[in-house]
Formats: C-alpha cells, structure tokens, sequence
C-alpha cells in the first residue's frame, strides 16, 4: 500500500481543551497572588494568635503548591500532545494533575482539622483588629483568584466537558475564600462577643467542607483514570445502535475517555450475516464522536451450516 493511500487511516492524538494556553496562563497568575498572601497570613497568624487566620494562610500554603501541580500539568500535556509514547494523547495528565490535588485538598482539610482541635484545648489572645484585617485582603486575593479561574471552568462545565485539573484549581481557590470567610467571622465573633472557641470552631467546619469537595474530586478524577466514566446509558445507546434490527450482537463493548469531548470505543460483533467494520463505525458516527473505534466482526454458523474442514 503506497504511503499517501495509507495517510487517510491515520489518527491524530492531541484531545487537549482549546483554552488550555490562556488556562496555564490564569493559573501562575493565581499561583503568584497565592503565594503572596500565604507569606502574609502566616506571619499576620503568628503574630496576632489567630487559629483561624494562621490556618487560612498554611491552607493557602499548600494550595500553591497544589496549584504549581496544575500549572505542571498544563505544561506537560502541551509539550507532549503529539508525543509518540502516549497512545492516545496526553489529556489524561491533566486529570492525574486534579487527582494528585485532591489529595493535597484532602491532607490540608485533615491538618486544619487536627490543629483546630488543639486550640479548643488551649485557646491563645487574638489581637482582633490586626486580623481581621489580614483574613479581609486575603478573601479579596482569594475572590480575585476564582474570578480568574471560573470563565474557563464554567465552559468546560457542561456534560464530560470537565478540565479536571483546571477543576481543581479552581475548587483549591474556593476553599481559600471559604476558609478566610470563615476567619473573619470567627474573629468578627471572637472581638465583639467574647467567643474565642469560635476561632477554633470555624476552623473545623472548614475542614468538613473541604475534605467533602476533596472526595468529590478524587471521586470524578479517579473514575476518569480508571476508564469507568463513561455513563451506562449512553454504553446501552451504542449497544443498541450496532445492534439495530438485525441479528448482529454486541460481544463485547468497551468504551473510555480519551478527551473533554472524545470516546474510544473496542467492538466484538457476532452475526450469522455480519456487516463488513465499516458498516459498524458509520453507525455509532453518525450519532456519537468517536475518535479511535475497533471493530472485530465474528460470523456465527446457523444450525443447518456445518464448519468447513
């Protein structure tokens, strides 16, 4: 087969999101603010003895190094889109990325938790006003941030359209919001009633907030790495579809994520009169986007046929 006839088979692997540039780009602007404001509220939390506030800025601490795996992510799924060794592309890292931050997410929510608890136990003078002050800027920073993430986080919303790793940035900003939400009002509520253990508190109640946005994370990115995302209904869909109304059967169907938007699909068929695999593959194109489809057709003998020997 001349190679100009084979060219008409190939298949191109490069299933990145469109905006993944200005995306990588939004995020070290994050990642710079983020880390600003760690430096911050950590030295402001120290020195006014705030729970809440200190809390709030080793959370942040460990967001930018979170947001550093997001920012690594983008980079090396660009660098090695068309790079041979990745069967069908690199999309994937960007998913690896959002799960390796939700276990940082996860770790952040338990040493909040943990900490808060001790300060219930041995509760320190807040300087209130100097604090109050400090979670303020941070929110500001913290709302700054989402409000740079969430245009391209919201395009990728609907349906399978997720960018997990912008995902993840996204929600480790959201929980920086809530956690310097959560200080003020604790030191809002510590300076005019007295309410010390309410540093603590808000501090724990943070911490169950975000390890539940932690699992849900850990829960999508996983199902996306371990090829389980693909929902029932629609693997009934194509079943049906290659089926139709003949005696064809469907084997085996394996279906997986290969992008935001792409599905590859391997397909045993079974028939005692089987179409040839391009019958096959125009069927499930015309409804579904497909980007590698493998089709094995199997011709079953009727009963009055007899095997050729």
């Amino acid at each position: 087969m001349h190679k100009e006839q084979s060219e008409r088979w190939k298949h191109q692997h490069n299933y990145l999101p469109e905006n993944l540039r200005q995306s990588e780009r939004n995020t070290r602007w994050v990642i710079g603010l983020t880390a600003t404001m760690m430096v911050v509220e950590i030295a402001a939390g120290s020195a006014f003895n705030s729970m809440a506030l200190l809390a709030d800025g080793w959370h942040m601490a460990s967001h930018a190094s979170a947001l550093s795996i997001t920012a690594f992510a983008y980079f090396y799924a660009r660098r090695h889109a068309d790079d041979t060794r990745y069967s069908f592309g690199t999309w994937k890292v960007g998913v690896l990325g959002g799960f390796s931050s939700a276990v940082v997410l996860a770790v952040i929510a338990i040493l909040i938790a943990w900490e808060s608890f001790g300060r219930f136990l041995d509760p320190l003078a807040i300087s209130f006003n100097e604090a109050i002050f400090v979670a303020c800027m941070g929110l500001v920073v913290n709302l700054v941030s989402a409000w740079m993430l969430r245009d391209q986080h919201e395009g990728h919303h609907g349906g399978h359209q997720h960018d997990h790793n912008l995902q993840a940035a996204y929600l480790h900003v959201l929980a920086d919001a809530l956690t310097s939400l959560f200080a003020i009002f604790a030191l809002l509520s510590g300076k005019f009633f007295g309410w010390l253990w309410m540093d603590a508190a808000m501090g724990i109640v943070g911490s169950i907030i975000i390890g539940r946005w932690s699992f849900g994370l850990l829960r999508n990115t996983s199902r996306v790495l371990l090829d389980g995302d693909v929902e029932i209904e629609t693997v009934e869909e194509i079943r049906t579809l290659l089926e139709g109304d003949s005696d064809d059967m469907v084997a085996d169907l394996h279906l997986w994520r290969i992008g935001p938007k792409n599905l590859a699909a391997i397909v045993s068929i079974v028939s005692h009169d089987p179409h040839p695999p391009e019958y096959y593959k125009a069927v499930v194109s015309e409804r579904f986007h497909l980007a590698h489809v493998t089709v094995e057709v199997n011709r079953c003998l009727r009963k009055d046929e007899k095997t050729v020997t």
